[in-house]
């Protein structure tokens, strides 16, 4: 008895060996760089830029493109435009963000241990996805820049520094949403000043510049997203796929890989990753749950029979997106066809003397659809904000754009209240100083 009570408190003294102390954590170079790669990670995760986020916003904004069979409650309310304080995929997003702020924060607070060469890519690409978060998440959670005031309106909280431990300085409040937006901006700036203009698959200089360019875009800064939607479309490392499904994974492939128009993606491989979109937009023939059909007539009734788009479609018994057929395909968040058309919206929006980046609003406007098999002859701003709609589809764009240009969703104002997701309550019930959201 005496040699086995030994041997178990010989065990008990053994180190973990998959935990590290905080004070160990992040002493060199490699630590931090090896710290980058979670962060891309927590970026990664489903409920965050893996796709549901965009999915269910997407959820929010339909009336009659996606009809809903599954089973899940939590999208059912989405769908329904009901979501409950207590929906645990809101949970979810709200923290998986903060877990990747958190892991930003981390890398940031140790970047002086980072060799000289690699040390502003690193900052960079931390910051770029601080930045990022920050921006999805106060778009989901609060009130849009253009209603009321963004001075005035609560976002979520800014945190800047690595939480190891809860103290009194944990209980954060939620910061106004001009805040957020400030806070995004700077983070974005600084990473496309210090990011590279190629960097494999990780974060670039255009990658922060087109996420500058959709945050800009949603405040109605037209002449700064015009700007930021140039450089990414002048710095030359990116083209438009010839045919349009060739900008999306191979369906039924074994692995997807960026295309020459993805400006950043989420990697997804067998053993890593995960994509949310395929995971409901895609019939169980494609890895997916075949949860969301998309309307036949919506097809039919959206696109043009000419129009090439009209085929992104498969037909598994009911209609799904091609976009989303590859379980393993990566998700691709920056696209070179957004911000064409960000450009095109901006010269429309300001009729400069001299557009930006020397293209008029038809050029730009003809470079996409004349890859979808069609002739422009206007490019009015209805033009297009219809031409998002047809090339964005089912991509998380649907509720973002109706609130910046006040589109009411079916008979539900732009503005209304259960277009916003609410603070979870299990973090209300943890921190005192967060505020609910009306109508919750």
């Amino acid at each position: 008895m005496l040699l086995s009570v030994a041997s178990c408190k010989k065990a008990l003294d053994i180190s973990p060996v998959d935990t590290i102390e905080q004070s160990q954590a992040l002493l060199t170079s490699k630590d931090v760089e090896v710290a980058l790669v979670g962060t891309y990670s927590a970026l990664g995760s489903r409920n965050l830029y893996g796709g549901r986020p965009f999915l269910m916003a997407d959820f929010l904004a339909n009336t009659d493109a996606i009809q809903w069979f599954g089973t899940y409650e939590e999208l059912t309310q989405t769908v329904n435009k009901s979501i409950l304080k207590t929906n645990t995929f809101v949970n979810n997003i709200w923290a998986d963000g903060y877990t990747a702020i958190n892991d930003a924060n981390n890398v940031i607070s140790a970047i002086s241990k980072v060799d000289a060469a690699k040390r502003n890519r690193v900052e960079g690409e931390a910051k770029f996805i601080r930045g990022s978060v920050y921006f999805d998440l106060v778009r989901l959670f609060a009130k849009a820049y253009n209603d009321g005031s963004p001075t005035v309106n609560l976002g979520v909280p800014i945190v800047l520094t690595p939480t190891t431990a809860v103290t009194g300085d944990s209980y954060v409040n939620r910061a106004t949403v001009a805040a957020v937006y400030t806070q995004a901006i700077a983070d974005l700036t600084e990473a496309e000043t210090k990011l590279p203009a190629t960097n494999g698959f990780y974060a670039t200089k255009s990658a922060a510049a087109g996420m500058l360019a959709r945050l800009y875009l949603q405040m109605g800064n037209y002449a700064a997203a015009g700007a930021a939607a140039n450089r990414v479309i002048t710095s030359g490392n990116y083209t438009l796929t010839p045919s349009f499904m060739g900008a999306f994974p191979v369906m039924g492939s074994a692995v997807g890989s960026n295309t020459t128009e993805d400006v950043f993606s989420i990697q997804v491989r067998t053993l890593t990753g995960f994509n949310g979109y395929n995971e409901f937009y895609g019939s169980s023939t494609y890895g997916g749950r075949g949860d969301a059909v998309i309307s036949q007539t919506w097809i039919n009734q959206t696109y043009n029979p000419a129009d090439d788009r009209i085929n992104a479609f498969y037909d598994d018994g009911d209609m799904f997106s091609s976009k989303f057929a590859n379980q393993y395909g990566n998700v691709s968040i920056v696209r070179l066809a957004e911000m064409y058309l960000i450009r095109a919206e901006c010269n429309a929006r300001l009729a400069p003397a001299a557009p930006i980046g020397g293209q008029t609003p038809l050029q730009d406007l003809a470079v996409v659809r004349s890859r979808a098999g069609l002739t422009t002859t206007t490019a009015t701003l209805a033009d297009i904000l219809a031409e998002r709609k047809l090339e964005l589809a089912f991509e998380g764009f649907a509720l973002h754009d109706a609130k910046r240009t006040q589109t009411n969703i079916g008979s539900i104002p732009w503005n209304a209240n259960n277009l916003v997701f609410p603070i979870p309550q299990i973090e209300i019930d943890a921190n005192k100083n967060l505020v609910q959201n009306p109508g919750y």
